[in-house]
C-alpha cells in the first residue's frame, strides 16, 4: 500500500474517532442545577410512618438529594441550605435572602436553573414573590411534599426528581417561577393551595396548570399570564425590609374597627379578603375611606377561591380610594402591594400594577 495513502487513512480514522468522542461528550453534557433548601415537610421527619405528626426541617439537603434514585442522571447538582423552617414561619428576610442568592447564581453562565425545596403552606406566596423579583429567564422551580420523609409513600423524592428535571429542561426557559407537585407544573401567578393534607393540594383553579412532568418527562400546555422575572419592574437589590401590609378577613358582621387598628399599628397597606366580589359591610367601607385618606393603601381581594374582583362592582373603588386585586388572592395581593410600596404610587398606578401582574 502506498505510504502516503496509508498515512491519510490513519489520519482520517483518528479524526473520525475524535469527532465521535467529542460529539458524544457534548450530547451527554449535563446542565448545572443548584438546589436551595428552606426546610418544610419535604425535609420533615416523624416518629411513625403512618402518623400525621412530624417536625419540619429535620433532613438536610445533601441527604435529601442522596435519597432520590437517578437524580444525578438529570443534572450536575449542588445543594445549599438557605433556611430550615416550616413554611408557616417563612419570613420576608428569607424571601430577600432567596431572591438575592438566586439572582447571583443565575447571573453565572455555568448555572442553568434553580430548584427550591419549600413547605407547602406558604409556597404559593414565596413563588409569587420570586417571580416578581428574579431577574433571569432561566428556570426557577419550587417543590415540596405533603408527607414527611419518614412517611409511608412519601411524595418528596419524586417531586424533587421532577423539579430537577424541569429546571434542567431547556424548554422551561422563560416560564417564570414555577411550582412542581404531584406531576403537575403550575405558574407562580396561578397556583393555590386548595386542600389541607392530600398530595393533590396544589391547583390552578382558574387558569389551569401550565404543564406536567411525569418521571422527568416535561410537557407544557401554555405560557403563564402576567408580567414576571425579566419583564418585571420590581427589584430587591439593596432592600433589607418590605413595608408592613396586613390582611383582614371579612365575614358576616365583621368588626368595623379592624382597619382603624391596623392603621394605628403602623400598616402601610391593608389587603381585605372580602366576601364575594371583595365586599365588606358599610362600617368597614367607611374605615377604608379613612385609611386611604390617611395615605394607607387598601386592596380589595376576595376570600372566594377563584374569580376577579371587579373595580366597579358593588364597591366602586375610586369612591373609596381602594384598589381591586383583580385575580390575585389575598396572600398574593399582599406580596404585590409590599413590593409596590417600595416607591410612592397613587391609586391609579397601583391599580395598573394589579391588572398587569
Amino acid at each position: 500500500m502506498n505510504t502516503t495513502l496509508f498515512n491519510m487513512k490513519k489520519l482520517l480514522t483518528v479524526f473520525l474517532v475524535v469527532t465521535t468522542l467529542t460529539a458524544f461528550g457534548e450530547s451527554t453534557k449535563l446542565p448545572n442545577i443548584v438546589i436551595l433548601a428552606t426546610g418544610g415537610t419535604i425535609a420533615g421527619a416523624g416518629a411513625s410512618s403512618t402518623g400525621s405528626a412530624y417536625t419540619s426541617g429535620q433532613v438536610k439537603i445533601e441527604a435529601m438529594i442522596d435519597a432520590v434514585p437517578n437524580i444525578r442522571t438529570l443534572a450536575n447538582i449542588t445543594g445549599e441550605q438557605t433556611a430550615n423552617v416550616g413554611s408557616q414561619d417563612m419570613s420576608v428576610k428569607v424571601w430577600l435572602d432567596l431572591a438575592n442568592r438566586i439572582n447571583t447564581l443565575l447571573a453565572k453562565p455555568d448555572v442553568d436553573g434553580i430548584v427550591i425545596t419549600h413547605g407547602t403552606d406558604t409556597q404559593e406566596e414565596t413563588a409569587y414573590f420570586l417571580t416578581l423579583v428574579v431577574k433571569s429567564d432561566k428556570p426557577v422551580v419550587l417543590t415540596g411534599s405533603m408527607r414527611p420523609s419518614t412517611a409511608l409513600s412519601a411524595d418528596g423524592p419524586l417531586n424533587l426528581f421532577n423539579a430537577v428535571a424541569l429546571a434542567a429542561n431547556p424548554a422551561a426557559k422563560g416560564y417564570g417561577v414555577m411550582v412542581v407537585m404531584n406531576d403537575e407544573i403550575h405558574s407562580a401567578h396561578d397556583v393555590k393551595k386548595m386542600i389541607t393534607t392530600p398530595v393533590q393540594t396544589f391547583m390552578s383553579p382558574q387558569e389551569g396548570l401550565i404543564g406536567t412532568v411525569i418521571f422527568g418527562d416535561v410537557l407544557f400546555f401554555h405560557h403563564p399570564g402576567g408580567r414576571h422575572t425579566t419583564n418585571s419592574e420590581f427589584s430587591v437589590t439593596g432592600v433589607t425590609a418590605l413595608p408592613r401590609v396586613d390582611i383582614i378577613y371579612a365575614c358576616a358582621d365583621v368588626s368595623t374597627d379592624l382597619i382603624d387598628l391596623m392603621v394605628k399599628a403602623g400598616a402601610k397597606g391593608i389587603v381585605i379578603a372580602g366576601v364575594g366580589d371583595g365586599n365588606v359591610n358599610a362600617g368597614t367601607l367607611e374605615a377604608i375611606k379613612r385609611a386611604t385618606k390617611a395615605g394607607v393603601k387598601v386592596v380589595r381581594a376576595s376570600r372566594v377561591p377563584t374569580g376577579a374582583v371587579l373595580i366597579k362592582g358593588e364597591v366602586v373603588d375610586t369612591e373609596y380610594g381602594s384598589v381591586s386585586s383583580d385575580e390575585l388572592n389575598p396572600q398574593k395581593a399582599r406580596v404585590l402591594l409590599m413590593l409596590a410600596l417600595l416607591k410612592e404610587r397613587n391609586r391609579d398606578e397601583l391599580q395598573k400594577l394589579f391588572i398587569e401582574y
